[in-house]
């Protein structure tokens, strides 16, 4: 473990410079937007500047090192802090390509652009837009979150690939967070899992200021949160004066030298640190502090007054040779012995290439078989944790688990070698989140923006608990794999209260996150496919709790066709149709039941399975008006779940087959009947549609 240069006995006139060069950057940029959190920045600066300049392992020069520590902003309302140190400390800008520029990530006309449209310094920090940040955080607690997924990818990658002197991973992951990312539930979910695991490179720095937007924080909170972490088995320690540089530094110091648990840093401020003026101040309640307080402060600084976006001479200097140069050689060291270990492990240095650069390995799909014809068929949550096992052991770095519900999802890896992700054996690849569905989400993310592949599970009316991380997920473009099962009332005696109704057309709306619901168990194979080879979206994988047939490809058509969104399962004789069903998972099997009773009335149907609304979208016209030719306005939509959006592939002449209501505890068949998800009911629709034609 790199240990920190010497600390710094007491703050010098540089150190204070540049602290200071931090503040007035913030108070600037959120002057001159007219809008943001000035308080935290300002209140933090020392905090972050000591960690920055004395103890990240970081080189600007490359921010996407493999083996950099992570530094995430939780409370990211205070973009600023985060925007400004990537500007002073000449952080490089990456492509989409990941290879480094020469340009800034952060320039300082973008610092003065702060929350503007096109700008590079969002509201809140943004993974993917501006590099050098590690993860979107603003939704307070999922930063938190995020950072323990960090934590868990470092010890994986660490146990997997290390070997005996070429220890090419070592880092540390330092979160900075606040008072919202405490009382968030999200928070508390994540801080338990990573006290239960032990991990020792998950260091959180809690800015403990003591006022929320609405006033003191004693107005809604007030238990001991020094203790509450103590009892999640985390180390803790305390800095009472945020300006106290030497206190700062002992307590990262007594982090790096913890090993067998996390550390939460309890860091004493004041909103707008170091302002003259009490905490009722503007900066208090996330808004600018206005022109005559900007100078009262600057003043209380000794900064030129009239000054904007001033960093005077030295300051960018000082960050050279601090971050920079320290940097820079951890980083050549670090190149030099990865350079050793490709030569002496070449399979897992390319391994560690492919999931840098978002590759899959060769052979990922092999052994992966049909399924034969089978009129009972299997539950697509079987089908698909078959699947899942197979392309795990052809993916070494696909990584997951559950909400405590492997048996029931069907998603623990049981090959040999797999392993359990446990305290003090961190190369498993099952990991036991406990009944933890939200932080779960969130550390999924952590996960995949480490490159590490994820994928979590519980029943899907659950996702409703998760659903802040699969958005942020979609935002931040990064391919975890949400695998939802007991996908409608279908699984029956547990009632409305696990029957999801409204899940399907909520994840729908969530701009590119790919929703798949399987028919059977072919179409799991398929999807399976789809998912793996996803480099920028996440996926919702929507899978039966109940055995539904597998289909006679032989008769229908392949089940290829779902890599299409949406395709001609069964058609007319004459390919000409009277009337299309479309349905998505186990609804499809009572579609194509009805279809064969209507051959011999010689009513002219087609059935299409559409287990992705996103992919048919996405597909060219021309097949989308093949497969839903415009000129047959009478279409049947059938799905067991809300009927909200169907409209769009039925029309105004069409019909929709669905829940207008909660379900009802009873047996899987009774529901069918009293909900009306049976054949019959197909082909009475259908009748009353051809006759009204």
């Amino acid at each position: 473990m790199v240990t920190s240069e010497q600390a710094v006995a007491t703050p010098s006139q540089l150190d204070t410079l540049c602290i200071n060069t931090i503040r007035t950057l913030s108070i600037d940029a959120v002057q001159k937007a007219n809008s943001g959190h000035p308080g935290a920045p300002m209140a933090l600066a020392p905090v972050a500047y000591t960690l920055w300049q004395q103890f990240l392992r970081y080189d600007p020069r490359d921010p996407i090192w493999p083996d950099r520590d992570r530094f995430v902003l939780s409370n990211g309302h205070a973009s600023m802090l985060l925007y400004s140190l990537l500007y002073l400390t000449e952080v490089r800008a990456v492509d989409p390509q990941y290879e480094v520029l020469g340009e800034p990530a952060v320039s300082l006309d973008d610092i003065k652009h702060f929350r503007q449209v096109n700008s590079k310094t969002p509201g809140h920090p943004e993974y993917r837009l501006t590099s050098g940040i590690e993860t979107t955080t603003g939704p307070l607690g999922q930063g938190v979150g995020n950072s323990v997924g960090m934590a868990i990818a470092g010890e994986w990658l660490m146990a997997r690939y290390n070997r005996p002197g070429l220890e090419i991973f070592n880092y540390n992951i330092y979160c900075f967070c606040g008072d919202g990312d405490m009382q968030e539930g999200v928070g508390s979910e994540a801080a338990s899992l990573a006290g239960h695991l032990r991990l020792p490179n998950l260091c959180w720095i809690y800015d403990n200021n003591r006022v929320t937007l609405d006033g003191p924080a004693a107005w809604s909170m007030s238990e001991d949160v020094a203790e509450r972490f103590r009892a999640y088995h985390w180390n803790v320690c305390h800095i009472d004066d945020a300006n106290d540089l030497a206190a700062t530094a002992r307590a990262y110091r007594q982090f790096l030298e913890t090993r067998d648990r996390p550390t939460l840093i309890i860091v004493d401020t004041h909103i707008g640190y170091g302002s003259p003026h009490k905490q009722d101040t503007n900066a208090a309640h996330g808004e600018p502090l206005g022109a005559d307080e900007v100078k009262l402060v600057k003043r209380f600084y000794g900064w030129p007054e009239d000054a904007n976006f001033l960093v005077p001479d030295g300051v960018m200097e000082h960050f050279r040779e601090g971050i920079g140069q320290r940097g820079r050689e951890l980083h050549q060291r670090w190149a030099k012995l990865f350079e050793e270990y490709k030569k002496k492990y070449p399979v897992e240095a390319d391994e560690l290439n492919r999931m840098q650069s978002g590759k899959l390995p060769d052979g990922w799909d092999k052994n992966l078989s049909s399924f034969p014809a089978d009129a009972k068929g299997i539950a697509t949550r079987e089908s698909s944790g078959k699947v899942l096992n197979v392309i795990a052991q052809n993916v070494p770095w696909l990584i997951g688990g559950s909400a405590d519900l492997d048996t029931s999802t069907k998603t623990h890896l049981k090959f040999a070698g797999a392993g359990e992700f446990q305290a003090g054996s961190y190369a498993g690849r099952n990991i036991h989140f406990g009944v933890r569905e939200h932080a779960m989400g969130s550390i999924a993310n952590g996960l995949a923006v480490s490159k590490l592949r994820p994928f979590t599970a519980t029943f899907f009316t659950f996702s409703d608990y998760m659903k802040p991380a699969i958005r942020l997920a979609a935002i931040m473009e990064v391919p975890v794999v949400f695998i939802f099962t007991h996908d409608s009332i279908g699984l029956g005696e547990d009632g409305p209260t696990h029957q999801p109704i409204e899940q399907l057309a909520s994840l729908r709306a969530v701009p590119g996150l790919v929703v798949l619901r399987p028919a059977d168990a072919n179409e799991v194979v398929e999807a399976w496919k789809v998912i793996a080879q996803l480099n920028h979206q996440p996926a919702a994988l929507v899978l039966t709790r109940q055995a539904v047939p597998t289909f006679d490809r032989a008769k229908y058509a392949p089940a290829a066709g779902l890599a299409q969104g949406a395709y001609v399962l069964a058609d007319a004789p004459a390919g000409k149709p009277q009337v299309i069903l479309i349905a998505t998972g186990s609804e499809v099997s009572i579609c194509v039941d009805a279809y064969e009773k209507l051959q011999g009335e010689g009513i002219q149907v087609r059935v299409v399975s559409m287990p992705s609304w996103d992919i048919f979208e996405h597909q060219p016209r021309e097949y989308r008006e093949q497969v839903l030719p415009p000129d047959v306005k009478a279409r049947i939509a059938v799905e067991q779940a809300s009927t909200f959006g169907w409209s769009q592939y039925v029309g105004s002449e069409g019909v929709v087959l669905g829940m207008h209501t909660f379900g009802a505890s009873a047996p899987l068949k009774e529901l069918q009947k009293k909900f009306g998800f049976m054949p019959e009911k197909v082909i009475e629709a259908v009748r009353e549609l051809v006759r009204r034609s």
